[in-house]
């Protein structure tokens, strides 16, 4: 890919506590939730508390966004506000327009 979208990233720390790592195994363990999203959160819950930072969360979600791309109008919304409740969860406010560069135009 010609344009790197994490180029865009402004990475900061991550305040990760217990409840951080409990919040993601509740969102694992929630129902509905497709392979792609599960991966992304197993990697959260194994990874999380020794990268505390924006940048590597938002990595963790590459593969899933990739995945996604290709698909329908209505699966990459669904990612789109799968990945972002994951965000509210570890503390980040914005991808930085990550999602939108993969996903299209969810704001």
């Amino acid at each position: 890919m010609a344009d790197d979208p994490f180029r865009w990233v402004r990475d900061a720390p991550l305040f990760v506590v217990p409840r951080t790592l409990d919040a993601l195994r509740a969102f694992r363990a929630g129902p509905g939730l497709d392979d792609s999203l599960a991966r992304v959160t197993d990697r959260l819950i194994a990874g999380i508390a020794a990268h505390p930072t924006k940048f590597w969360v938002l990595k963790q979600f590459q593969p899933a966004l990739e995945d996604a791309r290709e698909q329908s109008a209505e699966r990459r919304e669904r990612v789109d506000t799968e990945l972002r409740r994951l965000m509210g969860v570890v503390g980040i406010d914005s991808s930085d327009g990550l999602l939108t560069y993969y996903l299209g135009g969810h704001a």
